[in-house]
């Protein structure tokens, strides 16, 4: 992404690590985040992607190490406080709530940032939110799925709709892991589309893929990691000239 030297990061990740008793599954992985950028994070399975993910956004809590959001030290919060402080996520396994409708997905997602339980009684049904469920599902093009079940929508519309609540909050930066995984071609070209439309208004993007085409189509930096590690951090050019990626991961793939 052209002009990082100039902008200062959204977020900055440093010397990160993570045990599980003998077994280092995050190693000292320090890395920047800037605003309005992708970056892809890439590995072979086990690499600690996701065990990363979950230091910095407060599913676990790094044995050493330093998160820092827009400037403050958010090491270590729950992810409630981190999801008010800016912070969105995915997970690999979708959160969706099959019996419930798409925009009632939506207000459920945001109800944690809607004052407190004691002011939540007092709100409208949708707690203020309904032309902000109405905009967000026009964003990802789910008009006309509205009356539908979550259950009821297709693999890739349900992705869609995962990626749509972790944007409920407002988030400053979302953390995606997989966002294609398992879903087919046609509908892979939707999930780009999107995350490309609302990278280009500004919103920041961290994800962890292993389908290698569609990263490397879409984020301005790749992490690559190995062993807990970080290998490199450089462009889809660079990544995939690398000696050391493509012993470490690339040269892996069929």
């Amino acid at each position: 992404m052209s002009g990082n030297g100039q902008k200062k990061p959204v977020l900055e990740v440093r010397d990160i690590s993570k045990s599980f008793g003998a077994i280092e599954a995050v190693r000292g992985v320090s890395f920047d985040v800037y605003p309005g950028e992708i970056l892809g994070v890439i590995g072979p399975n086990g690499c600690g992607k996701t065990t990363l993910f979950n230091c910095i956004l407060g599913q676990l809590k790094p044995d050493k190490g330093t998160v820092r959001l827009k400037g403050q030290d958010v090491t270590g919060r729950s992810p409630v406080k981190l999801s008010k402080n800016g912070l969105g996520r995915t997970f690999q396994l979708l959160q969706v709530f099959d019996s419930m409708t798409v925009p009632d997905n939506l207000l459920t997602a945001s109800q944690a940032h809607i004052g407190t339980v004691f002011s939540r009684l007092f709100k409208r049904p949708d707690l203020g939110l309904g032309g902000k469920v109405n905009n967000v599902v026009e964003q990802f093009r789910l008009g006309h799925l509205v009356r539908e079940e979550a259950g009821n929508l297709s693999f890739g519309q349900q992705k869609l709709l995962d990626i749509a609540m972790g944007l409920m909050s407002g988030p400053q930066i979302v953390f995606l892991d997989e966002p294609a995984g398992g879903v087919n071609l046609s509908m892979l070209v939707d999930v780009k589309a999107r995350l490309l439309e609302l990278n280009g208004k500004g919103i920041t993007f961290a994800i962890i893929e292993h389908n290698m085409e569609f990263i490397f189509e879409i984020a301005h930096r790749i992490l690559v990691m190995a062993e807990g590690q970080v290998l490199m951090i450089g462009s889809a050019n660079d990544v995939r000239k690398d000696p050391r990626v493509i012993e470490a991961y690339l040269g892996q793939q069929d």
